[in-house]
């Protein structure tokens, strides 16, 4: 069938198919597997892996609930399974290209007196808004993916492309197992040796109406510095004056760390940052973006009205591509209503810092540890200072160039008219780096949904037309993958590039290190 007629059959189907989308992410969202809480809720996870094992079997794909392989968390509580599942292009499935469709079932805790309008366990449609926790992170778009492939059968179209699906039960908690199945499967014959292409739908777009691809996120090291005093709390009545304070001591320490306009005040964090080269900076030209609206959204206009940046380009490059140093909080202080007249024995002040490229989250431990114990050596205090980065990760960053962004980016102009949006995001999805390092083959970051979906907050929602479309791009997407030219990156054994040839511009894409041309 010819790729246009496909399109508009394919787009007709899905917009007579809404009602049951509805009703189904309804019976999705009524499963609370809130991860957070395994004692409670494991079987709530459980249920929703079989809910969604027993509607593939229906499609009639190949499925199955592996054991996690972590078996356990650190507080001895069982680990749901990890969904496996496969649907084969039915003519030469073996020379046929294969994309993994990672996505989670899990939820974020939700209660409606946290601040909800309506029962977050229960699909709410309001002004052609579907409220619900999950319905946008991440059931909604998980389902999609099974949508599209039921889409095909009811329309009698082969799929292009052979399609697996990786979703896990964890992933709002640290991913437990997930880590280490990649690891497994990644070997030769595993689940994913054969995988060409990875697509996430688990971030969201950077405005509420323009959609976007993203090719970055930034890396994370979190840190806690501890001071301590004495074994136990003192009045500060009775012994004020007489010991040297911990709080005061970690009040210094966290100030030397970064000042008032955001600037990091710890030598040699800046030194590995990679430079912006001039084709990064034409990225940031087109994309929807504005300072005001911004502003607005995130709750900021109605107190200081102010950011650390006046204009688009400057301010989305200190969001996405500059490291930055956030304070989060002291452990141990009093943070109480009303007043306590105490001197904690021992606080502990976290912060992060949030990587990019070509920081090494190891170089990053070392040079704030350095900077922290210099900094407790001059304050010439007797007290015990500690510190540790209880974890890092670094960035990840794609080449938007990549023939799996392009065929997402036709996939996109197809549905809403224009090319998305290019972006890097903030935050960080450590299973794409994951992926990538375990297969050497591209990720995709394909989000759906709209920057306004609360996600993680109250009133979490998906729009009904960020469904449809949502839908229609990623049906698309297989068809686009499918005509891409040239081998399976995954099977591909040509002769590498020679380092000279790696030199050269636009020569590596990852997954062809070599002289295939797609």
């Amino acid at each position: 069938m010819p790729a246009d007629d496909f399109a508009s059959q394919f787009f007709k189907h899905v917009d007579k198919s809404i009602s049951q989308y509805v009703a189904e992410l309804g019976e999705a969202v009524a499963i609370p597997s809130v991860s957070a809480d395994l004692p409670q809720h494991l079987p709530d996870i459980i249920k929703m892996m079989e809910w969604t094992k027993h509607y593939i079997e229906r499609l009639g794909g190949w499925v199955e609930l592996l054991p996690n392989p972590k078996g356990k968390d650190e507080n001895g509580h069982d680990l749901p399974p990890i969904l496996l599942a496969e649907f084969k292009a039915a003519e030469n499935d073996k020379e046929k290209k294969t994309v993994c469709c990672y996505a989670h079932l899990d939820v974020q805790p939700a209660a409606k007196e946290d601040g909800w309008d309506t029962d977050p366990f229960v699909l709410t449609e309001k002004d052609e808004k579907l409220y619900g926790r999950g319905s946008t992170d991440d059931k909604g778009p998980a389902l999609s993916w099974l949508w599209v492939i039921e889409a095909h059968r009811k329309l009698n179209v082969d799929l292009p492309v052979n399609v697996k699906l990786m979703f896990e039960g964890m992933e709002e908690s640290g991913s437990h197992g997930m880590f280490e199945a990649i690891k497994i499967l990644s070997k030769e014959g595993g689940f994913l040796s054969d995988v060409d292409f990875f697509c996430i739908s688990d971030n969201y777009w950077l405005g509420a109406t323009t959609p976007c691809l993203t090719y970055g996120l930034r890396g994370l090291s979190y840190f806690s510095v501890s001071v301590q005093c004495s074994e136990q709390d003192l009045h500060s009545g009775v012994l004020g004056g007489t010991v040297h304070e911990s709080m005061t001591d970690l009040v210094r320490l966290m100030a030397s760390l970064v000042d008032s306009s955001g600037k990091i005040l710890v030598p040699g964090i800046m030194d590995d940052v990679a430079p912006v080269t001039p084709e990064e900076e034409t990225l940031y030209e087109g994309i929807d973006f504005d300072c005001e609206s911004f502003k607005k959204e995130n709750k900021i206009a109605s107190v200081s009205n102010k950011l650390l940046h006046e204009n688009k380009k400057d301010l989305l490059m200190a969001r996405w591509r500059y490291p930055t140093l956030s304070l989060h909080g002291i452990e141990g202080a009093f943070a109480g209503p009303g007043a306590k007249t105490v001197i904690p024995a021992k606080v502990s002040g976290k912060f992060s810092l949030r990587l990019v490229p070509d920081q090494d989250p190891a170089r990053i431990e070392k040079v704030v540890t350095e900077h922290l114990q210099k900094v407790f050596s001059d304050l010439k205090s007797p007290n015990k200072m500690e510190v540790t980065m209880l974890f890092g990760d670094g960035a990840w960053l794609s080449d938007p160039k990549h023939p799996n962004f392009e065929a997402a980016a036709r996939a996109t102009e197809k549905v809403y008219g224009s090319l998305p949006d290019y972006t890097r995001e903030g935050g960080c999805i450590p299973i794409t780096t994951a992926f990538e390092e375990a297969t050497q083959m591209n990720v995709c970051l394909l989000p759906v949904g709209a920057c306004d979906d609360m996600a993680h907050s109250q009133n979490e929602k998906y729009n009904k037309r960020n469904l449809i479309n949502g839908v229609n791009v990623l049906g698309l997407y297989l068809h686009e993958l499918a005509a891409l030219k040239g081998p399976k990156p995954s099977t591909c054994r040509c002769v590498e590039l020679t380092e000279e040839e790696l030199m050269v511009p636009g020569a590596f894409m990852r997954g062809f290190k070599c002289k295939c041309v797609m």
